[in-house]
């Protein structure tokens, strides 16, 4: 669904990879060693290895850490930003790697995280916990799974895991703050929320309304089943209650 993000160029001039640590770094175009800032550049179609990830970008900074030689702690991306982790990508226009907390923080317009299953975007920036698999999102964010139903939030934590093949997925997601979702004819609305992606359900709290075909549900906690689009109401505390707008079905004329 993707357009291709960058185009290959600059292929005249191959150069070596250059190791440091656990950390290839190559491009197209050349790659710069820099004493004075203890640094490499690495210029077109750049691309940074280590297990399990990889980071492609137009320009890749790589910096030592201080009074240590061959080793980079950090990774700077600039435009055309992809970062893929087993069947995990992550795009956007920047990106910042430290190599020691295994923390990547990617910013774009918007900037996205990418699997077979879901699309995450987010107007904020995304970081990603390799080592803790898991992923924040912050300000304008929104997941699209592949049954085209969408999740709406300003906060997002997303939680992976391995399933029987051994492949990263979606386990679950924490939504918080303006959430809202929607699915086929319906719209819910709440305060905070967790999606469980294997189960296809979405549990909600707080100022819960449900809005389908001009019926309006509303209480303090509910479910939407993203695989059947239904939703319902469920009792929350002793001092929960659930209140309900029902539209009349206009009578055929005869």
């Amino acid at each position: 669904m993707l357009k291709k993000l960058f185009a290959i160029s600059f292929s005249l001039l191959i150069t070596s990879p250059v190791l440091a640590d656990d950390i290839t770094l190559d491009a197209d175009n050349s790659v710069e060693y820099h004493q004075k800032e203890q640094k490499l550049v690495a210029k077109g179609n750049a691309i940074a290895k280590k297990k399990d990830m990889s980071i492609k970008a137009s320009t890749l900074i790589g910096y030592y850490a201080p009074k240590t030689k061959n080793k980079i702690s950090r990774i700077e991306a600039y435009d055309n930003v992809e970062m893929k982790t087993t069947d995990t990508s992550a795009f956007g226009d920047k990106m910042i790697y430290d190599v020691k907390e295994d923390t990547a923080v990617l910013t774009g317009a918007p900037a996205k995280i990418k699997s077979p299953r879901f699309v995450i975007t987010s107007k904020g920036p995304i970081t990603y916990y390799q080592s803790q698999q898991k992923a924040t999102a912050q300000e304008g964010v929104e997941a699209v799974d592949n049954k085209n139903n969408h999740v709406y939030a300003d906060l997002m934590t997303a939680w992976f895991t391995k399933d029987k093949e051994g492949e990263l997925v979606l386990d679950k997601i924490d939504i918080e703050q303006n959430v809202k979702i929607i699915s086929k004819d319906t719209t819910v609305t709440a305060l905070r929320g967790t999606y469980h992606a294997m189960q296809g359900k979405i549990y909600l709290y707080d100022d819960v309304v449900i809005t389908q075909n001009g019926n309006v549900l509303k209480g303090s906690k509910a479910e939407t089943d993203l695989n059947t689009s239904i939703s319902k109401i469920l009792s929350g505390d002793k001092s929960g209650r659930v209140s309900g707008v029902f539209k009349e079905k206009k009578k055929k004329k005869e």
